[in-house]
């Protein structure tokens, strides 16, 4: 199963925004996520509207993640930005499948992206951040004994 564009960009930005600490502008967040800033900002705005950021206006403004955000899952996520009833089109060029009667494909296809939530459900989106490390990391040599 495939996700979104736009899913996949209000995933990114909150992974981001998890992984970072202080705010960051929308401008910054484009750049780090690899995708253009008008994206961005509609992905901003909607993940705002379900709670998992939390924005600043004015000059010292930006983007944080909310206390919301820290624990959402990928599951959930995902089913806030599925906006799509149906997987399978059921059309024909000439209009509406002969099939659709009696199929039982839809309901299949209900089921199958619903499990694919579900397994999604256990990933929260923190914890699917890169770490940024601060500072130095401790690096241990050992020195062995010259050989006989």
């Amino acid at each position: 199963m495939r996700i979104t564009a736009f899913s996949d960009v209000c995933l990114r930005v909150v992974m981001l925004l998890t992984a970072e600490p202080g705010l960051l502008t929308s401008r910054i967040i484009a750049e780090r996520v690899g995708t253009p800033y008008n994206h961005v900002s509609k992905a901003i705005i909607r993940v705002r509207e379900l709670g998992l950021v939390e924005v600043e206006r004015g000059r010292s403004g930006g983007v944080r993640i909310s206390p919301a955000g820290r624990t959402a899952t990928v599951g959930w996520l995902l089913r806030q930005l599925d906006d799509r009833r149906d997987l399978a089109g059921c059309e024909t060029h000439a209009g509406p499948c002969p099939l659709l009667a009696g199929c039982g494909l839809r309901g299949a296809l209900r089921q199958a992206r619903e499990a694919f939530y579900a397994q999604l459900d256990g990933a929260v989106i923190a914890d699917m951040a890169p770490r940024r490390h601060s500072g130095p990391v401790p690096l241990t040599l050992s020195r062995t004994a010259p050989g006989p």
